[in-house]
């Protein structure tokens, strides 16, 4: 790419690699961030208009075209992809007023997380067959995951010398790459410790590649490789139909019943943020609106007055 024929581009480039050296974001979400620049960059083509000498007018009316086009989720990312675009550019010395300075977000409505109960989680961990390679693999993803709450993306990512077993914890990196260390519980442990004996070494021997790249990590899939989001998915899919659960279940159906089991039961709301990895405590009180929720069902359902 030419940078004097597309400042605009080279501009971009420059604050993605911030984000991801400076800031640490995921790539995901630094996916999601390119695909928002790369609209708005779009738009500002369109009017003949540069990042350097855009208006909040401007901004305005790209947030009516967003409105126009994408969800009300995915205009709240864009605005503040922006926001943080701009805030880089005054940074850099590229601007010296920062048109997004008073630009607000959409006020999103609060969606509650897919929450399994108790008995609903017995059942859809009693489902894998500990009678071969996968079964056992299965039964300690699902312990694992509900022992302790981890994102999809870090029990994927999870590798052998993050396990410390013996004294009860794991060691995960989470969003931004910051490191939590994460108790577990003696069920999931033991689960962990017959697929290493009896699973682990089946899967890897699968595969066909060189064993440098994978020999790390922790969970393979049938084919020797590490798993992917798109394979748990099927797999925790699969379960759920085999357990008869009519909830939708998703990924990160198993982090958040964990959370809102552990308050349900009393735990402290900073410590399961801790847990959780949560940058910021009212990430975590979301799981208190289902707690609170959940009490309301019970109450109408047993109370004879409801």
């Amino acid at each position: 790419m030419n940078a004097n024929s597309h400042p605009s581009d080279l501009l971009a480039d420059q604050f993605l690699a911030h984000l991801r050296v400076e800031k640490g974001l995921a790539e995901n979400t630094l996916l999601a961030y390119s695909r928002d620049l790369t609209r708005f960059l779009q738009f500002l083509h369109e009017k003949n208009r540069s990042p350097l000498n855009v208006d909040r007018a401007d901004l305005l009316e790209y947030t009516t075209f967003l409105e126009n086009q994408v969800s009300l989720r995915s205009t709240a990312r864009s605005l503040s992809c922006l926001k943080m675009f701009f805030r880089f550019l005054i940074s850099e010395g590229k601007i010296s007023v920062n048109p997004a300075r008073l630009l607000s977000s959409p006020k999103l409505p609060q969606r509650l997380p897919h929450v399994l109960s108790v008995p609903e989680v017995s059942d859809l961990l009693a489902q894998p067959e500990t009678n071969s390679p996968p079964g056992f693999r299965d039964k300690a993803m699902l312990e694992l995951l509900y022992a302790t709450g981890l994102r999809v993306s870090e029990l994927i990512n999870l590798k052998m010398n993050h396990l410390n077993l013996e004294a009860g914890f794991i060691r995960t990196l989470g969003k931004g790459s910051k490191e939590r260390m994460v108790p577990v519980g003696s069920k999931a442990r033991e689960a962990i410790k017959e697929y290493i004996s009896e699973g682990r070494s089946p899967l890897i021997a699968k595969s066909k590649s060189s064993l440098k790249n994978y020999s790390a990590f922790v969970f393979f899939n049938t084919r020797g490789r590490p798993l992917t989001r798109q394979g748990f998915w099927k797999i925790i899919k699969a379960y759920g139909l085999k357990a008869g659960i009519r909830k939708k279940i998703t990924p990160h159906s198993l982090r958040h019943s964990f959370a809102s089991h552990l308050l349900e039961h009393g735990a402290d709301l900073r410590a399961v943020q801790i847990m959780l990895g949560h940058a910021d405590i009212s990430t975590t009180q979301i799981y208190t609106h289902v707690t609170r929720e959940r009490l309301k069902q019970i109450h109408q359902k047993y109370h004879p007055r409801p």
